[in-house]
C-alpha cells in the first residue's frame, strides 16, 4: 500500500502543477537516538556481558527520524500527533511544487491507515525475564569450599515482542522501543543472543556438604501503553497543503523488550538437590 501511495502522489503532482518550480528540500539523515542515563537502579546481580559475549549482537539503536521542512509543515497541520518513523519517511520522500496557477485546484490523496503514535503508560523491568543457563556443582563430599563461576553452556536466543496481535505490528514495535529506550536509557533489542562459552570471572563459593546452583537470566523491559491508528489523507487546496486524519481509533498494547548483552545472576546453595 505504501508503494502505491508514493506512485499515486507522483502522478497527482505531475498532472496538477505545470510550473517547474523547485521542490521542497528533503530532511536530513536520521539522527541517532540521544543516549540517556537509566532511570532505574540496576541491581548488583545484573552484569554487562558485551565484552564477554561470544556472540556479537548488532546494535539495535533505532534512529529518531528527522522530518524534512515539508514533512514538518504537513505534520503540524494534523490534529492527531504523528510519530511513526515510516510515515515520516514517506512524507520526507514527498515533494510538492508550488505554482501561482494552482488557484481553485483541489486534490485529496489517501496514504493508507497507519499507527500514528504510541503513548507509554508503564515501563517496568523484569530482571529475571527468561532463564538462559544453570551452572551446578555437588560439593556434598568435599572438605573445602568449591568455587564456581558463570559459563554459558549453550547458545541462547531471547526474543521479545508484542503481547497481542495488532495491525502494522512492526511499526508499533518500533515506536514502543523508541519510547522505552528513551525512558530507561538501556540498550534494548527485540532479540538478544548469548553465545555458548560466554564467561564471567565472578566467583561463587559452595561450602562443604552442599550443592551449588548458579542461575543466569536474561532481563527485559515490560512496556505498556496505547497506540493510535488513523486513515491519513494528504489534502491539497490551491497553494495550501495539509494532513487530514479520519476514523481515529486507539488500542491498548504491551510488549516485552529484552535488554541486550545483560545477564542477571542468582546463586543458591542447598543441602538437597533442587
Amino acid at each position: 500500500m505504501k508503494k502505491y501511495s508514493i506512485i499515486l502522489l507522483g502522478m497527482v503532482f505531475m498532472l496538477a502543477f505545470l510550473s517547474p518550480a523547485a521542490a521542497e528540500k528533503k530532511g536530513d539523515k536520521p539522527a541517532p537516538a540521544p543516549k540517556q542515563e537509566a532511570i532505574y537502579s540496576i541491581p548488583d546481580s545484573v552484569m554487562n556481558i558485551t565484552k564477554d559475549n561470544t556472540y556479537p549482537n548488532p546494535a539495535e539503536d533505532l534512529p529518531f527520524l528527522q522530518p524534512s521542512e515539508l514533512a514538518k509543515t504537513l505534520i503540524e497541520t494534523s490534529k492527531v500527533k504523528i510519530e511513526n518513523p515510516d510515515l515520516i519517511r514517506l512524507l520526507n520522500e514527498t515533494s510538492i511544487n508550488s505554482t501561482p496557477f494552482a488557484i481553485g485546484y483541489r486534490a485529496i490523496v489517501y496514504l493508507g491507515e497507519w499507527p500514528l503514535n504510541y503513548e507509554s503508560t508503564e515501563t517496568s523491568p523484569n530482571w529475571q525475564y527468561q532463564k538462559i543457563n544453570t551452572n551446578y556443582y555437588d560439593n556434598r563430599g568435599g572438605n573445602a569450599p568449591y568455587q564456581i563461576h558463570y559459563v554459558q553452556e549453550q547458545q541462547k536466543a531471547v526474543k521479545g515482542g508484542l503481547t497481542a496481535k495488532v495491525k502494522n505490528a512492526e511499526d508499533v514495535q518500533k515506536m514502543m522501543m523508541l519510547k522505552a529506550a528513551k525512558k530507561t536509557g538501556l540498550p534494548l533489542a527485540l532479540e538478544t543472543i548469548v553465545g555458548a562459552g560466554t564467561k564471567k570471572d565472578h566467583i561463587y563459593n559452595i561450602q562443604p556438604n552442599r550443592l551449588g546452583y548458579l542461575y543466569a537470566y536474561a532481563p527485559a523491559i515490560n512496556e505498556k501503553g496505547k497506540v493510535t491508528y488513523g486513515e491519513v489523507y494528504l489534502m491539497l487546496k490551491g497553494n495550501k497543503k495539509m494532513i487530514v486524519v479520519k476514523n481515529v481509533t486507539s488500542q491498548g498494547i504491551g510488549a516485552w523488550i529484552p535488554i541486550q548483552d545483560h545477564v542477571t545472576f542468582g546463586f543458591v546453595s542447598s543441602e538437597r538437590p533442587r
